[in-house]
């Protein structure tokens, strides 16, 4: 049987359902090609792909997440094809409804530590960089799954914020915690995902947002609400923001001063009490190591 039988017969038991009333005909098809084929697609997809790529180990197919699009994970890569595996996509997928990097989100959940270090540089990019996409075809070519390993990006490893304020800080958590201060975007999926972590552990979190993704705007949303903390998670979350207060928001404007003066140009920059700096997300296990290695 070729890799492409069972979506024939997918759309041979599709067309003999023409009786199905107009207004469930959306559904019908949902139904079919998200429930019951939905292993006929993934194998069939499997079967061209290890026809086409032989040398990569596929370990996991999803043509669900994404309309149109088979999500394959191959040991720590991840790249995109069409449901007849014809068509390879390199790149992220990015939800404009919710402005989630979908690729970023799944990255980190396959392995956390797969960007760290070249988290920061990443989001300066939006996300999408030609080395991204070289790595990953190389990767999907020759099985090798250290190729999409990118190195650590440079940066300060001590950092003294004496020069900030009060003003353009956002803090969260437990006040009796060790503090962490974090420079962050609210556009920046690493960002987003470093939040869902502190808020799992027993940290005061100092949030100073910058604009690196052009984000300045809800930034302003967040710092004017009158309880910043739940606007913080819901600006990650991509939940509607209430509008119209207003506020003196120059401390936002120190904010990005001070990342330009000393060359924080992405997010996530994690400093410790201590001034130690961190660029780009880390999981929950080696932070809670890193703060407890602060110097007195």
């Amino acid at each position: 049987m070729s890799a492409i039988e069972p979506l024939r017969r997918l759309g041979a038991a599709v067309r003999s359902y023409r009786f199905i009333p107009l207004g469930l005909a959306s559904l019908g098809l949902a139904s079919l090609s998200l429930a019951a084929d939905v292993p006929a697609v993934d194998q069939a997809v499997r079967d061209a792909l290890k026809a086409r790529l032989p040398k990569t180990a596929v370990n996991a197919i999803d043509c669900t997440k994404v309309r149109g699009l088979c999500e394959i994970t191959a040991g720590t890569n991840l790249f995109y094809v069409d449901p007849g595996a014809r068509y390879l996509i390199i790149g992220r997928i990015y939800d404009m409804q919710t402005r989630q990097d979908l690729t970023a989100a799944r990255l980190l959940e396959m392995n956390p530590d797969m960007l760290v270090g070249a988290a920061a540089s990443a989001n300066a990019a939006a996300n999408v960089t030609g080395q991204d996409a070289q790595r990953a075809v190389a990767a999907a070519t020759t099985g090798n799954a250290q190729a999409d390993q990118l190195p650590a990006a440079p940066g300060p490893r001590t950092l003294s914020l004496d020069g900030l304020g009060k003003e353009g800080a956002i803090v969260w958590g437990n006040p009796q915690g060790p503090s962490v201060t974090v420079f962050t975007d609210f556009r920046c999926g690493y960002c987003r995902a470093l939040s869902n972590v502190l808020r799992q552990m027993n940290v005061r979190v100092i949030e100073r947002p910058i604009s690196v993704l052009g984000s300045r705007d809800l930034a302003d949303r967040v710092y004017c609400a009158k309880d910043r903390e739940q606007a913080l998670h819901a600006a990650y979350a991509g939940e509607p923001m209430r509008g119209g207060a207003t506020c003196d928001t120059t401390g936002l404007d120190a904010n990005e001063a001070f990342a330009r003066s000393h060359g924080l140009n992405g997010t996530p920059v994690i400093v410790r009490s201590d001034g130690a700096v961190l660029e780009g997300y880390r999981p929950r296990d080696f932070l809670e190591r890193w703060l407890k290695e602060v110097r007195s």
